[in-house]
């Protein structure tokens, strides 16, 4: 049995069985690198080598849950809240259709311009989605709905438009990548060989929020008085802090595109908050340990992903895997594609990035497509879904651990049932699907 099926098998089956997801990811680990032939010094010793490089990604996401933290002491959110809140109560019964629809479209937006127009990637979950969490549970608004939004507008924009994190994907990582393992890409547009797997994605969203979601489901309301009351007292505008809020997101996102730096952006608008009055110095500690915590068990999921992707590294079952792949495929393009296709999907699933995986499968690839006579537009789109398959559906990627931050702020949305599961289901199937459609057609 191939190591990487084994790790992240085991790393799937105990996360859908409620075991925590750093414990499923360590176990998961230690199986794949005892089953790859490495012993369990050697396995741990991988393990650990891989933690530091996920502890960037738990700084950044920690320093932006501070930043968010401030932010919302502005008073930006609140008012939000509240004027939803307003609308709920105006329209009444009725009307809550209406608002149903204004919630979504308004974190469907939020979602796609975090990747990007304003590129904070999931740092304004915890900004945005809290003081509405109780609007959703009058509204009985399914909240595996509001992930599946969240999600889309994480992955799909990223993986097709190629501004802000797209350009990364796209530009910095799929193209650079596919060239040096051997394609010629020269006036291929990327956008093109990305249309038919987005559609895919559309498709997925349009399932989840028209048929799949659609109805009504209660959610616990024993704190729904104190929750109301406290949306209802009217938030003080204070133009100042308006302001200033505005200011420190202009230079959060400065800096971050100037120094490519998630933590110095952060950082940057943290500082600017105290320098300008709105967290006074004696507050600062204690807001930006509050918004530190908040983030806290993502930056942990990270942490143990990137362990566990070292050790999948570091048995080199990934190539193995590929070369028992090619013995199925036997020179057919149609079971090559599809196969390419999972294969990128378990990689991914189990690393937790798509960012990740596109340096580690394109080398394999790229030349398996070209042997097998796919056009080199098709071999992009390959490429690109194979590393994006697995990073909805993933119970360690922060395309999931993002929406379930703030959907569980009252205990009532589970990670792996509300979250990755009905991602998995709306995203990577159709995925499989269209890129396997694209391969074929381009």
């Amino acid at each position: 049995m191939n190591a990487v099926i084994v790790a992240v098998g085991i790393m799937l089956i105990l996360s859908l069985v409620r075991v925590h997801v750093v414990v499923s990811l360590i176990i998961g680990a230690v199986a794949g690198g005892l089953v790859g032939g490495l012993d369990i010094k050697q396995t741990l010793e991988a393990f650990h080598n891989g933690l530091g490089n996920g502890a960037k990604i738990a700084l950044s996401y920690a320093i932006l849950g501070a930043f968010a933290v401030a932010i919302s002491k502005s008073g930006i959110a609140d008012i939000l809240a509240n004027n939803i809140l307003k609308m709920v109560g105006k329209q009444g019964a009725k009307g809550e259709s209406a608002v149903k629809w204004v919630l979504i479209s308004m974190l469907l937006a939020s979602a796609i311009a975090s990747q990007n127009i304003l590129p904070i990637h999931i740092a304004f979950i915890p900004l945005i989605v809290p003081p509405l969490v109780g609007i959703m549970t009058r509204l009985q608004l399914d909240r595996r709905l509001v992930a599946c939004v969240l999600t889309f507008g994480l992955v799909t924009t990223y993986m097709f438009l190629p501004v802000g994190f797209g350009a990364i994907f796209l530009n910095e990582l799929l193209v650079p990548n596919v060239a040096k393992s051997g394609l010629d890409v020269s006036g291929l547009n990327v956008m093109y060989a990305m249309l038919i797997p987005a559609v895919g994605m559309l498709l997925g969203l349009l399932t989840a929020v028209f048929f799949s979601y659609r109805k009504k489901r209660a959610y616990s309301t024993q704190d729904q008085d104190k929750l109301v009351a406290e949306e209802q007292v009217e938030p003080k505008v204070n133009a100042w802090v308006m302001i200033a809020a505005g200011i420190a997101v202009v230079i959060a996102f400065v800096v971050q595109l100037m120094l490519d730096s998630m933590i110095m952006g952060a950082l940057s608008g943290f500082v600017f908050f105290s320098i300008s009055g709105v967290v006074r110095w004696r507050e600062a500690e204690d807001l930006f340990t509050q918004g530190m915590k908040m983030m806290a068990m993502i930056g942990f999921i990270m942490i143990a992903a990137a362990g566990f992707a070292s050790v999948i590294e570091a048995t080199g079952e990934v190539k193995t895997l590929v070369a028992a792949s090619v013995e199925l495929i036997g020179g057919s393009k149609a079971i090559g594609a599809f196969v390419m296709l999972l294969v990128g999907l378990l990689v991914t699933m189990g690393i937790g990035s798509s960012f990740s995986t596109i340096p580690i499968i394109a080398v394999i690839f790229v030349p398996m497509a070209i042997q097998l006579g796919f056009s080199p537009l098709a071999v992009l789109s390959i490429v690109g879904t194979a590393g994006a398959l697995g990073d909805a559906g993933s119970p360690a990627s922060d395309s999931t651990l993002g929406p379930t931050s703030g959907l569980n702020i009252d205990g009532q949305h589970d990670h792996i049932w509300d979250t990755v599961v009905p991602t998995f289901i709306h995203y990577n199937i159709p995925l499989v699907i269209f890129g396997w459609i694209a391969a074929m057609v381009l």
